[in-house]
């Protein structure tokens, strides 16, 4: 049997069955490089330039530095890796997709969970993160910080409805004006830097620019997110690699030279500061330019939405399909198809999320528990890899490249691992509920009890 909408074998219940990669590559969705680097640069790039700069300083000083380049160098063998296994295996399940293929379905519900039960925490820091550049060019209290809060996080999940390519048009134009804003102010900020503020170089030793690596991977994660949009590209085996190196570039360019100036520039003041961007443009042109920042932070925290919700609805909808989550969710799984039951879900997930992280208003332990789900995907997902990809191959070694970062990335992650191990408790539970024998109805009984005891697919 097989689905008409792709030409691929139909997924089984269950999700057993797969497109075969061996068939020659049809026409999927209609995204092109330029729409999916947009996407990938706002997955990648994100939030964290509103803030990681100053919080990477206060643990490692002009360390962070090489906090940055470190994990810029790890991003090279990641980002490959995902490309490979995207441009493979395009489907909306993205990385609970190549678990699946490698490991089985336990594997695929707990990356799956993972992803979408777990990185939806960072929508409200990422909006908290805004509202308060907001806050500190207009003025404002936490009352007016959490309103806006709210308000950023609302627009995002209405162009998701409307599907990824409309997303990826909307983004396009995004990441090209966040890119412009940021070599401007950058330019600007750049003359007044102090070499002098370069030392001490490691104030706090080794173990700060470890902590500051821990903190930034918030900002380098995202190459597993888009994993799940690769049945959109019209061209997956070609344009995935393509879009991946642009966006490699761009964001490793961009946090490198970000973190390097704000320290030079702010020397002490960095780690301090709340608003690092803010403080650089106050640097070059006094207050009046504060409505950059808020231009630039407006910018980047819809493009992160974008991104991640056009992920999440894709891996919701590929969740119903392979029977991970109740089957009503699986319409939209389909390549070009508007996932719209995913993202509802999304909705409510984040609504919770967002409830508790603006009722603390504390960043950085969200941020430190974001960042040990997205090593526990980077682990699981490059595991994946090793047993998919072909043997000897560029990819392949780029996987086992990978397998020894993502090692690196969980022993950082210490013991934040206990929240991706709940999940996975969850996960794994799931699976043996439904995994129990049915009982069948008795002889000449309807079949509205067998029915609805398959909600779960």
């Amino acid at each position: 049997m097989t689905d008409s909408s792709t030409g691929s074998p139909a997924p089984a219940p269950g999700g057993t069955t797969l497109p075969d990669p061996r068939v020659p590559e049809p026409s999927h969705g209609r995204l092109g490089v330029a729409g999916g680097t947009a996407l990938y640069v706002a997955a990648v790039l994100g939030t964290g330039i509103l803030v990681l700069p100053a919080l990477a300083a206060a643990a490692a000083g002009p360390g962070a530095i090489i906090a940055v380049a470190a994990l810029a160098v790890i991003s090279i063998p990641l980002a490959a890796t995902f490309a490979a296994l995207s441009r493979r295996h395009p489907d909306a399940g993205g990385v609970a997709t190549f678990a699946r293929r490698a490991f089985g379905p336990t594997a695929a519900r707990i990356i799956g969970y993972w992803f979408f039960f777990g990185t939806p925490i960072g929508a409200p820091i990422a909006a908290l993160m805004t509202a308060r550049y907001v806050v500190a060019v207009t003025g404002g209290d936490a009352g007016t910080t959490t309103l806006i809060a709210i308000g950023l996080m609302v627009v995002p999940f209405a162009v998701a409805a409307f599907g990824v390519r409309f997303t990826a048009s909307v983004q396009l134009v995004l990441s090209g004006a966040l890119v412009a804003v940021l070599v401007l102010v950058l330019a600007a900020a750049a003359p007044h830097a102090r070499p002098e503020n370069l030392q001490p170089l490691l104030p706090h030793g080794w173990g700060g620019v470890g902590l500051a690596m821990s903190l930034y991977i918030w900002a380098f994660a995202g190459w597993e997110a888009v994993a799940g949009i690769g049945g959109e590209f019209r061209h997956p085996r070609r344009d995935i690699p393509r879009a991946t190196t642009f966006a490699l570039i761009i964001v490793s360019v961009a946090y490198l030279a970000i973190q390097t100036v704000t320290v030079t520039v702010l020397g002490g003041r960095a780690s301090g500061s709340t608003v690092p961007l803010l403080d650089l443009v106050e640097v070059a042109t006094g207050r009046g330019g504060g409505v950059v920042v808020a231009v630039i932070a407006a910018i980047v925290v819809t493009g992160v939405f974008n991104a991640y919700l056009a992920a999440f609805s894709k891996l919701g909808a590929a969740m119903g399909r392979d029977g991970d989550l109740p089957v009503w969710f699986g319409r939209g799984a389909e390549n070009g198809a508007v996932a719209r039951r995913g993202l509802l879900l999304s909705v409510v997930v984040t609504g919770l999320y967002s409830v508790l992280v603006l009722w603390s208003g504390d960043l950085q332990p969200f941020i430190l528990v974001h960042t040990s789900i997205a090593a526990a995907v980077y682990g699981l997902g490059v595991a994946s890899a090793v047993v998919l990809l072909p043997r000897r191959s560029a990819g392949w070694w780029m996987a086992v490249l990978s397998t020894v970062f993502a090692a690196g990335l969980l022993l950082l992650a210490g013991w934040h691992l206990v929240f991706p191990a709940a999940i996975a408790g969850v996960a794994v539970a799931v699976g043996l509920v439904l995994a129990r024998p049915r009982r069948r109805p008795a002889r000449g009984a309807g079949r509205g009890p067998e029915s609805t005891s398959r909600i779960m697919g």
